[in-house]
């Protein structure tokens, strides 16, 4: 692999690399929220057509030249240049984080184009800045070439997108994503207006409402748990466990061998007409998304060859059969301690904007409630919980849960088949 420096720049084609590849941005950020996107600019390095912003808002662009896939720590871009439109002639990959903290806060970060080129960077690189632009893909003379730029910038995604020729498009009173329109490349002399709009849930008991689109169900409701599954940090000193502890540690044991933390997503419902259940890996409890509860986990990765951590889906066109839905997650390897897994909920509601919650507290319990969706009267509401669980004696953290939000289901201890 070619190992490159600030500033040096080279053909891809000299490079070993063909027009489909994948660029990946590894960034070691613990406790922080860093966004990670990128621009594709025209002849004169403006941002003309907002649809060639890919992000958190807008995963892929029209014909999917570009298609992000959030992976937590490390955040993959599928390119295929050969589907570019002529218009675009650059593709700035850029970082920016979204708090307090500064670019000076990141650890050792890299970009990556494939098994081609690796351009490491750190935090220690930049002072105060709020962003860095990464590196770019730019076509000179007719060929593509790559560009490791690492220039740190001093305002956020807002700063980046005006820096580019953009503007950020104004929130309604429910901030929410445009819609993306039909294919088809339509530069514009006006700005490029990008709703960067995203809402974070800080604290406990922080909520959100969501009101269907006009004539619209919610659709597909996509509810996706992602962490930093490598992690190395010191745990918390050891607590006692119970026999359910010691089953789920058992079950997992060698599943992974990496000496990571691995969390199971999971969800407890409540339909209208009061039925409640579990939707969850353990006893192969996968729900359903056609039939009741209208809920469904998708197959539970047990190799650690998939980085885009779990997800479960709702479906928003029977959203009026269900009453509320706890979104949960518990440690099924590794040492228990929520601090080294920088957890984050990210639930993605169509032509709405992504809701994020962080799994910023607890130590070594095993069981956290993350948050809590409610129909309210039609409306879609969204808590942020951040309750954590540990067995106590007999009584599973799964018990103690229910028990704490009042679920009322029976218990008994179980595995995954």
């Amino acid at each position: 692999m070619n190992q490159f420096a600030r500033g040096q720049k080279g053909k891809l084609q000299d490079l070993g690399c063909g027009s489909a590849f994948t660029v990946d941005i590894e960034l070691q950020a613990p406790g922080m929220s860093v966004d990670v996107s990128c621009f594709g600019l025209d002849a004169s390095d403006r941002l003309s057509d907002d649809r060639y912003m890919v992000f958190y808002n807008q995963l892929a662009s029209p014909e999917g030249a570009v298609r992000l896939d959030l992976k937590g720590a490390a955040s993959r871009f599928a390119v295929n240049l050969e589907l570019l439109p002529a218009s675009i002639g650059k593709l700035v990959f850029v970082a920016a984080i979204d708090g307090a903290q500064t670019m000076r806060s990141l650890g050792a970060c890299a970009l990556s184009i494939g098994s081609a080129v690796r351009f490491p960077w750190s935090g220690s690189d930049f002072g105060d800045e709020k962003a860095v632009i990464v590196a770019e893909l730019y076509r000179r003379d007719g060929t593509w070439r790559f560009g490791a730029v690492g220039q740190g910038f001093n305002g956020g995604l807002s700063a980046l997108l005006a820096h580019f020729g953009g503007s950020e498009a104004a929130p309604k009173s429910v901030p929410a994503a445009a819609p993306a329109p039909a294919p088809g490349p339509a530069p514009s002399s006006s700005p490029a207006k990008v709703s960067l709009s995203k809402v974070t849930l800080e604290k406990r008991g922080d909520k959100v409402s969501l009101d269907k689109r006009a004539g619209k169900s919610f659709g597909r409701i996509h509810v996706n748990l992602n962490w930093n599954q490598s992690s190395t940090a010191a745990p918390p000193p050891p607590a006692k466990t119970g026999f359910f502890d010691k089953l789920i540690a058992g079950a997992g044991a060698g599943r992974k061998g990496r000496g990571g933390i691995d969390l199971d997503l999971g969800c407890m419902y409540e339909l209208a007409d009061g039925r409640r259940g579990l939707v969850q890996a353990l006893g192969n409890s996968w729900g359903d998304l056609e039939r009741e509860p209208f809920i469904k986990l998708e197959a539970d990765d047990r190799t650690g060859a998939v980085s885009g951590g779990e997800n479960l889906y709702i479906n928003g066109e029977r959203f009026d059969q269900i009453r509320r839905a706890l979104i949960f997650s518990f440690i099924y390897e590794g040492v228990p301690n929520w601090a080294a897994t920088d957890g984050v909920v990210t639930i993605a509601v169509p032509e709405q904007a992504p809701i994020e919650v962080r799994l910023d507290g607890g130590g070594n319990q095993i069981m956290c409630a993350i948050a809590l969706i409610e129909n309210r009267g039609g409306s879609l509401q969204v808590t942020k919980l951040a309750e954590y669980f540990q067995q106590s004696g007999g009584t599973s953290a799964h018990e103690l849960m229910d028990r704490h939000f009042g679920f009322g289901m029976r218990w008994k201890t179980g595995s995954k088949g």
